[in-house]
Parts: C-alpha cells; sequence; structure tokens
C-alpha cells in the first residue's frame, strides 16, 4: 500500500532522477566545500543541491505536478478533423502526397524536403518560434486516391505520425477529407516541462494550420479561376 502511494506521485523518469541526483550532489558538495570562503552562495548550492537530490530520489517534482504532469506517461498531441474541399478527390490526394506540399498551409512547419519516393525530412517551428526541431519520416502507407500515412523513423527527437484519408464529398467534384496528425514531445529532462507547457497552444496550432487547408485549396480554385477569366 506505501509503494502504491509512492509510485502515485512519480512524475519523473530514472533518466531525469539520474540527473537530478549527479547535479545534486556536485552542487551539495560545492556549497560544502566553500561554505566558509563563500557562504551566501554556499547555502544557495546546498539548497538548490539538496532539492535536486529530493527530487530524484523521490522521483516527484513538484513544479512539473502544478504543470501538469503527474505521472511518468508520454504526452501527446493528438489532431482529428474533417472537412471537406471543392477539389476532385484525386486532385486532392496528389497534393498531400507531394509531402513538401505542406508547409504552404501548415505554418507550424518551417520545411518538408522529399528525399525519395518515401523518405522526407521535416523542421518544425515550435510555439513563439523560439527554435526549430527536425527529424526524418517515411511513408508507411500509400493508397492512390485513398490514403497517405507517415511516420517519423526511429530514434527521431520528435515522435511524428499521421494518416490522411480521402472520400468522394456530398456534392460532385468535392472530396471529404479526414486528417489524423500525433505528436509525441521528447520525453524528460527539460523537454518534458517544455511540453506540458506548450502542448496546448501547439495542439491549437496543428489544428488551425489543418483546418487550413480547406482555405487554402479555395484560395487556389478562386486564383485559377480568375487566371482563366
Amino acid at each position: 500500500m506505501y509503494h502504491g502511494e509512492d509510485n502515485a506521485h512519480i512524475n519523473l523518469e530514472w533518466p531525469e532522477r539520474y540527473v537530478s541526483i549527479a547535479a545534486g550532489v556536485k552542487l551539495g558538495f560545492s556549497g560544502l566545500t566553500h561554505i566558509f570562503k563563500h557562504p551566501f552562495t554556499s547555502i544557495l548550492k546546498m539548497g538548490a543541491g539538496g532539492y535536486l537530490l529530493n527530487r530524484g530520489i523521490t522521483g516527484h517534482c513538484e513544479l512539473y505536478s502544478k504543470l501538469g504532469k503527474t505521472t511518468t506517461e508520454p504526452i501527446n498531441v493528438n489532431i482529428r478533423s474533417s472537412f471537406t474541399v471543392n477539389k476532385p478527390r484525386f486532385e486532392v490526394y496528389s497534393f498531400w502526397r507531394k509531402l513538401d506540399n505542406l508547409p504552404l498551409f501548415m505554418k507550424h512547419l518551417e520545411s518538408v524536403e522529399v528525399l525519395d519516393n518515401k523518405r522526407s525530412h521535416w523542421v518544425l517551428k515550435l510555439p513563439t518560434n523560439v527554435t526549430t526541431v527536425s527529424w526524418d519520416a517515411e511513408i508507411v502507407k500509400d493508397e492512390p486516391g485513398e490514403m497517405i500515412g507517415w511516420s517519423s523513423l526511429p530514434d527521431s527527437t520528435i515522435d511524428n505520425a499521421g494518416k490522411v484519408r480521402f472520400q468522394d464529398g456530398p456534392e460532385p467534384g468535392t472530396t471529404l477529407i479526414d486528417v489524423v496528425i500525433s505528436y509525441q514531445p521528447p520525453a524528460g529532462g527539460v523537454g518534458t516541462g517544455f511540453a506540458y507547457i506548450l502542448s496546448p497552444v501547439f495542439k491549437g496550432m496543428v489544428n488551425e494550420d489543418v483546418r487550413n487547408f480547406k482555405q487554402y485549396m479555395d484560395i487556389e480554385d478562386a486564383t485559377y479561376t480568375q487566371d482563366n477569366d
């Protein structure tokens, strides 16, 4: 019963706990060594070291708890959206299949570089454009005119997977699109804390970008019509 209660409060994975313990020992030893030469700084170091040691030994971080992280389960950002566009199904499929088109309407993507028929290199912009993260992905399922599925390659900084299904819409010449996209930010360390802070914002960005596809295709259609007038 006691161990069960302890486990309920654990929200740090072991790699992060090891780092906290090592950093706590180092800070604590440094503070103790220089306690007479630099008492104020040494007390701060010993306090910080004690906090890190407690964090590592117990596996509990109060800051993470306040951010909503109460377990060691990975964080997932899952987006699902369905909408209809005024384009034929195979035309819409062809546009999505050329993955380097995605940044045209997905503003959270800096770029997608097509490397070959299956592999591509993705660069993602984090919220507020603080930095970029990149990884390689591959097409895992391709049914022309029906569905495209992709997934990041193993050991990527951010696990990413997506699936887009295309069906004939209710009106002739329209397409019903069902999009599912999942991002899993890096676990452990600072990445975990930032992920809990940024996930709601990032989820909103991705969801809005997916829905921008409908507007983008409508604009393209209007431009094409105007050019042919």
